[in-house]
């Protein structure tokens, strides 16, 4: 299931990709129309339940699909504007730095890193699909692109087990880990590089795990103005899923709607020969496998 968030008539909604149309069905009018009292009002609500989220919301969309007047459930995506999957997150958005060998080398490493390398992105960075993202002249001139999958998790845990990890997933989403380079140098750390208005636009679509049974085996494309930049496949990973998320839980507290960022392949503008950054007008597109394409602007 292709699940996406947007705005209608100023109020935030959620519902499923209607199968072989441009539209999107809304859950909480469905909800509303069939007296279902206990649905869940928000996405991240919904994904807390976990599968059980899903099969219900299948079963309603099919119900919907079935009315007479089905069509008052529905809106085309032409009519509304999308926002990230889960426009606010739980806490910071979770990034895994240097987790493809040849990314680690083209950033100046001697050898991909031994242990974990976690930063995060404020929430207030989040941004959705097909949104024009702010190039913060005067701030930056040193804006960088960083295609990835995203994990969704579903449900709260601390220390999981790494065989136990997949159960705490929900599904999988696009991101780019938008940085400017300048300021992550000068400032020593991560957060605020890592942390301007738009910086981390992800989407279209949250895609559940149940049709994404292995996500180490999903290509990963970025193109800038249809330039492809990066190319090249989750198997490359350092640190797979499990691994992430049994070790991120060793030290943080997991919580339904959290991000996990997984990191980047190797073909960011920093790694070019000269350093090639993004500028006013440039598109970026990433792509993977299974999930979709996320779009955006720089203005």
């Amino acid at each position: 299931m292709k699940l996406l968030s947007f705005r209608y008539e100023g109020q935030t909604l959620f519902g499923p990709k209607v199968k072989k149309e441009d539209a999107v069905w809304d859950m909480l009018a469905i909800a509303d129309a069939y007296d279902i009292s206990d649905f869940p009002q928000t996405i991240t609500a919904g994904i807390a339940q976990g599968m059980d989220f899903v099969e219900q919301v299948r079963k309603l969309a099919e119900q919907a699909r079935l009315d007479e007047n089905s069509e008052r459930f529905k809106y085309e995506f032409t009519e509304i504007e999308w926002l990230a999957p889960i426009p606010r997150t739980p806490k910071n958005v979770l990034c895994v730095g240097k987790n493809y060998a040849d990314h680690a080398v083209e950033m100046g490493a001697d050898a991909p890193p031994e242990k974990l390398m976690l930063f995060t992105k404020s929430p207030t960075a989040i941004a959705a699909d097909e949104q024009d993202l702010p190039i913060h002249e005067g701030v930056t001139d040193s804006l960088d692109y960083e295609g990835e999958l995203a994990v969704v998790i579903s449900k709260t845990g601390r220390n999981i087990p790494k065989q136990l990890a997949y159960d705490y997933v929900f599904g999988y989403t696009i991101a780019n880990d938008v940085t400017a380079r300048d300021i992550q140098t000068a400032h020593g750390q991560f957060f605020l590089g890592k942390s301007l208005d738009g910086s981390c636009p992800m989407g279209p679509y949250i895609v559940t795990k149940n049709e994404i049974p292995n996500a180490h085996d999903l290509s990963i494309v970025t193109k800038v103005n249809d330039e492809v930049r990066q190319n090249s496949n989750t198997a490359s990973m350092i640190f797979k899923i499990d691994e992430l998320i049994a070790e991120i839980s060793r030290f943080i507290t997991l919580e339904p709607g959290d991000v996990i960022l997984t990191g980047t392949p190797a073909g960011v503008g920093k790694g070019m020969t000269p350093p090639t950054f993004l500028k006013k007008g440039d598109t970026v597109k990433v792509s993977i496998e299974g999930i979709g394409t996320l779009v955006n602007k720089f203005v």
